[in-house]
């Protein structure tokens, strides 16, 4: 009972959208809106269900409403959402709720309606400040929309807005990156994701690609344009306190997304919604992904012991090992924080260094990794390990000897 007393965090998946991105994996589906209050509803089900077997209240920290394009719900339906999470989950702790949203589908009185709701994070996907790199992701908004949908929630009263922007596109110049970053620091948001652009099978732009109708990605082009946003944006006053995020400080206070630190931290979380995953309890879950198969799920039930839920498609129990594995992989991303061998020896009874030594003295070799300030206490990526960090991570991936 002691790990479901621990402060958790939720994810919850809106996988509808109105038109899918050329790049996108993820569950999401277009021209489904029809379904969206049959899915409130499974949503709030699979609340009830998965908090209904804990005998003691589970205190949350963090929402995070992600997609999809979450802002295809009404207010109505946030508001049924949360008043769920409140009846279910002791929310006296919970500082931060966030939305993603697609800039073209908000305007200030709908986010003047959420943020009266308690959603005090706006996560704006920009993608991009270039008409011709909108159309070529597929995206439904336009540049234009991009600062209106900023102003409009300026207006409404969102104080915490963040911005996202991919480089690395096919064909992408460093001059057209140097728009979006002239955009992203020209509209001063406090916190801001650069992501590279990654492409799995099958996907629209992958095939265009492979047909010879697009150029292939330049990874040496990708990794000038990382260079670029760590050097201007560290000059605007953002610190990078993630390989792909930046945040603003306010009174002191680092303005990360505190949700994404718990994944980063190893700590617990709860998926609701189709597609969506859960780490709690030492066991990671994975809902099933087709929006149909997960109502079938909902309505088929039963209720399982906390943290299952009926809509799992899988559950994976993470020995002690895989934890301290994984522990590491996503504790070094965070590129300022790093780990502290006294906070990993604290909550893993673990010596980080005195397991991972080879590993660790190896990749400080390479100049990948470096001890903070020349003591063996908190390490963390090198400005090389940021743009070399699967080859860091993969370090600390199977079996480990001394």
């Amino acid at each position: 009972m002691l790990e479901m007393m621990e402060s958790h965090s939720i994810y919850i998946h809106i996988p509808f959208c109105r038109q899918r991105c050329k790049y996108c994996d993820f569950t999401t589906y277009a021209g489904r809106e029809a379904d969206i209050p049959e899915y409130v509803a499974a949503l709030c089900q699979e609340i009830n269900m998965v908090a209904g077997h804990v005998a003691e209240t589970v205190p949350i920290h963090t929402v995070y409403f992600g997609g999809g394009t979450p802002s295809l719900l009404s207010q109505a339906h946030y508001l049924k959402i949360l008043e769920t999470l409140k009846r279910h989950f002791n929310t006296q702790a919970l500082t931060e709720i966030s939305i993603e949203a697609n800039p073209g589908t908000v305007d200030k009185a709908y986010l003047d309606g959420l943020l009266g709701q308690g959603i005090n994070r706006l996560s704006l996907g920009a993608q991009s400040a270039l008409s011709k790199e909108l159309v070529l992701l597929g995206r439904i908004h336009t540049v234009e929309q991009i600062g209106q949908a900023f102003d409009d929630a300026r207006q409404a009263g969102f104080n915490n807005i963040s911005l996202d922007f991919m480089y690395g596109l096919p064909g992408q110049t460093t001059s057209d990156w140097q728009a979006s970053l002239d955009l992203a620091i020209g509209l001063n948001p406090e916190h801001l994701s650069c992501y590279a652009l990654t492409l799995e099978e099958d996907t629209p732009m992958a095939n265009e690609i492979a047909c010879g109708g697009l150029p292939g990605l330049d990874d040496d082009q990708a990794a000038d344009c990382y260079e670029m946003a760590m050097d201007q944006l560290a000059a605007a006053g953002y610190q990078q306190y993630e390989i792909s995020n930046w945040a603003l400080s306010r009174h002191g206070k680092l303005l990360a997304c505190e949700h994404n630190l718990e994944y980063w931290h190893n700590d617990p979380y709860l998926g609701f919604g189709a597609g969506a995953h859960g780490y709690s309890q030492a066991t990671r879950t994975a809902n099933v992904t087709e929006i149909d198969d997960y109502l079938a799920h909902m309505k088929a039930g039963p209720a399982e012991p906390f943290p299952l839920s009926p809509a799992n498609d899988s559950r994976l129990m993470i020995d002690e090992e895989t934890r301290l594995q994984e522990a590491m992989m996503v504790g070094l991303r965070l590129t300022k924080e790093g780990i502290a061998r006294s906070h990993f020896r604290h909550k893993y009874h673990v010596d980080f260094y005195d397991k991972y030594h080879h590993q660790v003295d190896l990749l400080i070799e390479k100049t990948l990794l470096e001890w903070v300030d020349g003591k063996q206490e908190i390490l963390r990526l090198t400005r090389q390990g940021r743009l070399l960090g699967n080859q860091v991570f993969m370090q600390f991936v199977g079996d480990i000897s001394d």
